[in-house]
């Protein structure tokens, strides 16, 4: 991520100061999670050179289905401390009340454990772990 995309989720940050991310469930951390995590690939994709919008949403396709999220979750997992494994199990274990269209069962709990831990890295407003964690699994998808 540049520093225009670390500014702007700094920014963003300042107001979920007066969100506790602790409290919140796993699937509200998954909400905001996924949306960041959106954005973060959105921007990184424009930084690769992709500018036309078919283009580009065939191209965040990739990054974003939940079999990519669950492979790069597995790929982070020696990376995450005992805090961030909490998060990861508690947005796995979450149920939710969709079910997934293009995807089994637990590619989709798996991603939403991803999703639910970048939402909570968010709300902590620890953009610089956020922004590493995010790094890895857009990384860990480009191996695939």
């Amino acid at each position: 991520m540049e520093k225009a995309g670390v500014n702007l989720f700094k920014e963003l940050c300042l107001e979920c100061q007066k969100i506790n991310p602790v409290q919140l469930p796993s699937l509200a951390l998954a909400y905001i999670g996924d949306s960041v995590y959106e954005l973060a690939v959105r921007q990184y994709l424009l930084s690769q050179g992709a500018v036309k919008v078919n283009q580009l949403h065939k191209k965040a396709v990739r990054y974003v289905r939940a079999g990519s999220q669950a492979k790069a979750l597995f790929a982070l997992e020696g990376n995450l401390t005992e805090e961030e494994i909490a998060v990861v199990r508690r947005g796995r274990n979450a149920k939710s009340a969709t079910l997934p269209k293009n995807a089994d069962i637990m590619e989709y709990r798996h991603a939403t454990a991803l999703e639910a831990l970048i939402g909570y890295l968010y709300l902590q407003g620890n953009t610089d772990r956020m922004l590493e964690v995010i790094n890895l699994a857009i990384n860990a998808i480009e191996l695939n």
